[in-house]
């Protein structure tokens, strides 16, 4: 986060809100303490699974070896199955293992961005101390006490597990108001600050179900906030609701044409990318 936004936090965005450009709140709900342990359960059965395989296959080797070659290979084997591995497939699948795929789950940096090989490492170099050498009992704690349900070794690495199978449904788009039409045309407006533009947004999509004293003050309260971002000011009498609609839409209208037009240019200076 940004230092200077750091004491004013972005009004009801959460801790684990993702904030689209338009900015809309989309909530990332992390993977509950159940999903956690079941996808582990599985990931430590394969990971033994194939511990056991690989020890079986080593068998005959391991005693044409001396002790010291014999100690390295078992210790090659035991690192690269269960730390190095795991760290891979969760690399190149996003954040995912077998586990995670059957629990519908994934892990991602706390940001919301997906993981990268060093975090995914992190996560199996402490992982192998705690699952391994514990027999799971300190991730679980970690994973019961920890607010999203974080094990040592996302908090280690700036991870945490969410839930991948949700539809995260946008609200739909706010229609401008017909009588600003002629003003919005012509009209210099700001983009709005993240947190006034998630509010009016907000406002707007939950107005029906608002108290009608309510509702009338907020608008108000919004609307001589928003005027301050916009000139020349909206014709003498405008309603509240319509300026805040109308700002809205006109801001989402022009950002899509500038998108449009900056996809363009890259594409005409850059046309390989």
């Amino acid at each position: 986060m940004h230092p200077s936004r750091s004491a004013r936090p972005t009004i009801g965005v959460g801790e684990d809100d993702l904030v689209t450009g338009d900015a809309v709140a989309l909530r990332v709900p992390a993977a509950g303490p159940g999903l956690r342990v079941a996808s582990g359960a599985i990931d430590v059965a394969v990971g033994g699974l194939l511990l056991l395989g690989l020890s079986i296959a080593f068998g005959g080797v391991l005693g044409d070896l001396d002790d010291a070659a014999g100690a390295a290979l078992v210790l090659t084997t035991v690192v690269t199955t269960l730390v190095i591995l795991p760290a891979a497939v969760e690399t190149l699948t996003r954040g995912r293992s077998l586990g995670r795929l059957v629990t519908g789950t994934c892990i991602v940096r706390d940001d919301g961005g997906p993981v990268a090989f060093r975090q995914c490492l992190t996560r199996s170099l402490v992982g192998f101390l705690e699952i391994w050498g514990t027999s799971g009992a300190v991730a679980f704690c970690a994973v019961v006490l920890t607010a999203r349900g974080k094990r040592l070794g996302d908090l280690a690495a700036g991870t945490y597990a969410v839930r991948d199978r949700l539809r995260l449904q946008l609200p739909p788009p706010v229609p401008p108001a017909p009588e600003l039409s002629a003003w919005a045309a012509t009209a210099d407006i700001a983009p709005l600050p993240d947190g006034l533009s998630l509010a009016t947004r907000q406002f707007l999509h939950r107005r029906d179900g608002l108290e009608h004293v309510a509702r009338a003050r907020i608008a108000q309260e919004l609307a001589a906030t928003v005027a301050q971002h916009v000139m020349p000011l909206p014709p003498p009498g405008t309603h509240p609701e319509a300026l805040l609609q109308t700002v809205v839409a006109e801001r989402g209208r022009r950002d899509a044409e500038r998108l449009v037009r900056d996809a363009a240019t890259r594409h005409r200076v850059l046309p390989h990318l």
